[in-house]
């Protein structure tokens, strides 16, 4: 029986690393293949984790020292030296790490940049749109169970919870569409006179001329005027616009009458306010578990 060789492995974010003991570098890929949940058909590397060296021959992983920490590549992964940053220039290393992702994805797998983003901070998923939580449901489990570092189990549950958060919004519009068919028979039933075409004609005209003075986008403003419950449809950044300009303002934009901009006002603050809500919530979890191990590192320094 060949002698058998204890050393380290991690994936290419270094986030997760094991000790394992194998007796040669076959096992090696194999033992880390099942602890990063890749499949056995699936082709990986190995590599020196601090220089990046390729391992291939056996004879050469032989002579390595005892406890050497090797990487595993999965596909498109590449090694990168480790960076290390401060609190004040983290945001370097995670902005870098996110334009690499941009460079590598092609329009296939566009997903890579949402996964990129969530490696770096989970909170980001509540500021993602439909479209980006869509590319991640379609995205293909292994790779992005490789690109997220979780298990495929796991991988596929949380592509099962995304999808099911796209239905009930898909549900939520679709029974606020029926209720506003509804109301606007009822209004036709009790006689109640329709705008004249005139008056019409005239708000559209003034709110194409408020546009540019209040910094809308187009595609922002024909969601909020085509769109059932906009407020949804619309980024973080779009529900702010919308509800510091107020309701007097968003009436000249949109040619509304007041009780429909206050209530798209409302929709706008209420989606906002959840947003916002579970953000500083995520925050917060990471900022405990950050102080939890910060913590426990200075009770083993003590030990």
């Amino acid at each position: 029986m060949a002698d058998r060789k204890p050393c380290k492995v991690c994936n290419f974010s270094r986030q997760k690393s094991y000790g394992l003991v194998v007796p040669s570098l076959e096992e090696l890929k194999t033992r880390g293949c099942e602890f990063f949940g890749f499949t056995p058909s699936d082709e990986v590397k190995v590599v020196l984790e601090d220089d990046g060296t390729i391992v291939e021959d056996e004879g050469y992983f032989l002579c390595l020292p005892s406890n050497t920490k090797f990487m595993l590549l999965h596909e498109r992964e590449t090694w990168s030296p480790l960076r290390k940053v401060d609190g004040g220039t983290a945001w370097m290393a995670r902005e870098s790490m996110i334009m690499d992702a941009v460079d590598a994805a092609t329009a296939g797998d566009a997903w890579l940049v949402q996964a990129q983003q969530l490696k770096q901070d989970l909170a980001s998923i509540f500021l993602m749109s439909e479209a980006d939580l869509q590319n991640l449901v379609d995205a293909p489990v292994s790779e992005l169970a490789s690109a997220l570092g979780f298990s495929l189990p796991k991988t596929e549950n949380f592509q099962e919870k995304l999808q099911g958060v796209l239905d009930r919004r898909e549900e939520e519009r679709q029974s606020k569409e029926l209720l506003q068919l509804y109301l606007k028979a009822v209004e036709r039933e009790e006689g109640e006179q329709a705008e004249e075409p005139g008056q019409r004609e005239g708000d559209a005209v003034d709110g194409s001329e408020v546009d540019g003075v209040c910094g809308f986008m187009s595609r922002t403003l024909m969601v909020l005027k085509g769109k059932t419950s906009p407020e949804t449809r619309l980024s973080t950044e779009d529900l702010q616009l919308v509800v510091s300009r107020g309701a007097e303002v968003m009436e000249q934009v949109l040619g509304w009458d007041k009780v429909r901009t206050a209530a798209l006002i409302t929709d706008c603050t209420t989606e906002l306010n959840k947003r916002l809500g579970k953000i500083q919530a995520a925050q917060s979890i990471r900022t405990a578990n950050s102080q939890q191990t910060n913590d426990d590192s200075g009770s083993e320094e003590m030990a």
